[in-house]
């Protein structure tokens, strides 16, 4: 408990003090920085554009595929007609008949 105590009189009895040997990017560094995010941005919407692109080309694909299929008749082949039966007359009456 001691430590914690003595802890936070330490961070609170330190002094802030300023440097004097403070170096900024400046101008050029914001500019360079302005540039390089700009191009990131161009860079993320050219890569959303070319996606949506791929995107809609493979929808229309799948569509003309659909169609295609559609289209397509499925008949089955003619049949010939079958055989005629053969005529099964009795020449001559049997004693029977």
């Amino acid at each position: 408990m001691s430590f914690l105590v003595a802890l936070v009189a330490l961070v609170d009895s330190t002094p802030m003090i300023v440097d004097d040997n403070y170096n900024s990017p400046g101008t050029i560094g914001f500019i360079v920085t302005f540039i390089v995010a700009a191009i990131a941005v161009l860079l993320f919407f050219d890569m959303n554009r070319r996606i949506r692109k791929t995107r809609y080309r493979q929808e229309i694909r799948e569509k003309l595929a659909e169609e295609e299929l559609g289209n397509i008749e499925l008949k089955k082949p003619d049949r010939p007609a079958p055989p005629a039966k053969p005529r099964r007359e009795n020449p001559e009456p049997g004693p029977d008949q």
